[in-house]
Order: structure tokens, then C-alpha cells, then sequence
């Protein structure tokens, strides 16, 4: 029977998966609000995050990893230093790989036709899948359980209908941070006010003093971050990765971005928990074979009516 319990349950599981979609789609928004160029690679770039968090976390912990599947309770010291060097690890992974990517295969291609970077970050995108074929099979990876999944309601004695787990908290302890450290940053920093010029008017901004390159460079490397955390995150969430979750997460987070207007940074975020949560009733009250229909449903209907997405308002005007 569905109840307002399950509905209550259900937007906890959206809004958990529209934090990590936030944490994608920002990467969107940021590169199109300064280069205009929608960058088709980045989903692969979160799935190698993935790969990068996960190999990393088989190598510095596997006796916590036994500990934590017999429900003994690991050393809090070790177990969560591991967890943020695989973060750390991630991110800078990601970020360097993004820089890569566009200073390789976007920079001198952003003279010339829209279409050229277009085609190039699809190429790229099919070259970071099989490298991720490569690097761990085609086959799932199993995520070392460092998160129990504890339901954190009934643990402090409150009897509840709705389960919060340990997953779903660890989820928005690190996306939250994550996302007002970046705002902060584009809003009250002298980076993110040259971000925020070369969006506007990349010629008056270069005029003006502001190394165009070195700034693209940084929006790519703090997508990347991003992303590489998003990877980290969504492993520990799901317990697993694998070469394919770019396209599906991709997917997701480039809609999310486009919802809210694409471009705009509260876009991004306003679009990722909307995508999260409407992708999480339509698994519970329709069917996961039509989540896919009811989100590009959504999405047409709101372009309809905003072509320019819910805000509608591009990073350069978010002063």
C-alpha cells in the first residue's frame, strides 16, 4: 500500500541522488557558462572518479573492509583518514584529467565551429569508457562497504516511519560542503570574478588584464573536483561502479543543468534535487522502465514554457 510514509521515503532516496547529480551537473553549467561548449566527456570523467575512489580504497583498507562487513565497528581514525585520502585522491585526479582533456582536445578547437569541440567531446567521452574497460573490466565493481548502512533514526531510539541511513547523511556531509565552498569561491574570490568576466565577454575580460586560458583551465579543474567527488560519493552510496554509470549519470546531471537553465549555478542545483527526486517517485509510485520518459517528459514541458530552463539566468549575471 502506498502510504505518506512511503512517499516521506521516497524524497529521502531523491534528494540523496539529486545531491550527487548536483555535484555532476555543476560541471555542466560551469563550462558552459564560460566556454559555452557542453562538455559530453564529463560523465566519463565522474565514472573514472569512481574508478580512481574505489582503487584507492582496496589498497589502504581491506582489513577495515572486513571489519565493517562482520557490523564490528572499525577504527574511526583509520577508516575515515582512508576515506578522505580516496576523496582527495579523486578529485585531484579528476581535475587533472579535465584540465588535460581541455587543454588536448578542446583549446584549439575553440576558435573554430561550435560543432568541432562538440564532436571532440564525444570522442573523448568513448576514449575515458574504454579506458575505464581497461582499467576495471566491463563487468560492476563491487565498493568496499566503509559506510554501514545504519538506520540512524531508530538508532538514537526514536521510533520512526521513515529510515534515514548513515549513507544518506554521508551523502549531503560531503556534497553540501562542497557546493557552498564552490559558490563562495565563484562569488568572493578574484578567480571567481575573472569566471565570472570571461562568461560575460571573453574578449573584454582578456582586454581587461584576465588570462583567458589560465581561467577556462580552472573552470575545467573545479568540474573536474567535483566530479571526482561525485564518484567517490555515489560508490560508497551504491556499493558499486561501473564504465557505464557516466553515460546514465551523465544523462541525468546534463538534464538537471539544461532544467534549470544551464549556465546558472543555482540552476544546476535546483535542477539536480529536482531530477532526484522526480527520477525517485517515478521508480516507486510508476516503474524504473518509465523514469527516463517522465524526466525528458518533464524537462520538454518545462522548455516549453522557459526555453532558457527554471532560472534561466547564465553564471556571468550571477554577480
Amino acid at each position: 500500500m502506498l502510504t505518506f510514509e512511503y512517499f516521506l521515503q521516497q524524497l529521502v532516496t531523491g534528494l540523496a541522488n539529486g545531491m550527487l547529480i548536483t555535484l555532476v551537473a555543476i560541471g555542466y553549467t560551469l563550462v558552459y557558462g564560460i566556454v559555452e561548449m557542453i562538455n559530453f566527456a564529463h560523465g566519463d570523467v565522474f565514472m573514472l572518479g569512481a574508478f580512481s575512489s574505489v582503487t584507492t580504497l582496496q589498497a589502504l583498507g581491506a582489513q577495515a573492509v572486513k571489519r565493517v562487513a562482520n557490523k564490528d565497528q572499525p577504527p574511526i581514525p583509520e577508516t575515515y583518514l582512508w576515506l578522505v585520502i580516496a576523496l582527495i585522491t579523486s578529485m585531484v585526479f579528476c581535475a587533472t584529467l579535465n584540465v588535460l582533456i581541455e587543454r588536448l582536445a578542446y583549446r584549439r578547437l575553440r576558435r573554430g565551429s561550435r560543432m568541432a569541440p562538440l564532436i571532440s567531446a564525444i570522442g573523448v567521452s568513448f576514449i575515458l569508457q574504454n579506458f575505464g574497460i581497461y582499467w576495471k573490466g566491463v563487468s560492476p565493481v563491487n565498493f568496499p562497504r566503509y559506510i554501514p548502512q545504519i538506520d540512524l533514526v531508530k538508532a538514537f531510539g526514536i521510533d520512526s516511519f521513515v529510515r534515514v541511513t548513515t549513507k544518506d547523511v554521508f551523502v549531503f556531509v560531503v556534497t553540501v560542503p562542497l557546493v557552498i565552498a564552490l559558490t563562495l569561491f565563484i562569488q568572493r574570490t578574484k578567480l571567481g570574478k575573472a569566471m565570472r568576466a570571461t562568461a560575460q565577454d571573453r574578449d573584454a575580460a582578456q582586454l581587461m588584464g584576465i588570462d583567458i586560458n589560465r581561467t577556462i583551465a580552472l573552470t575545467f579543474l573545479l568540474g573536474g573536483a567535483l566530479a571526482g567527488a561525485a564518484g567517490l560519493v555515489s560508490g560508497l552510496y551504491n556499493n558499486t561502479a561501473g564504465f557505464q554509470m557516466g553515460f546514465s549519470y551523465g544523462l541525468n546531471s546534463f538534464t538537471a543543468a539544461v532544467l534549470g537553465g544551464i549556465g546558472n549555478l543555482n540552476g544546476a542545483m535546483l535542477g539536480g534535487v529536482f531530477i532526484g527526486i522526480l527520477a525517485a517517485m517515478s521508480d516507486g509510485y510508476l516503474d524504473a522502465r518509465w523514469t527516463p520518459v517522465v524526466i525528458f517528459g518533464t524537462l520538454n514541458l518545462v522548455l516549453i514554457i522557459r526555453p532558457s530552463g527554471i532560472l534561466g539566468q547564465d553564471l556571468a549575471e550571477r554577480a
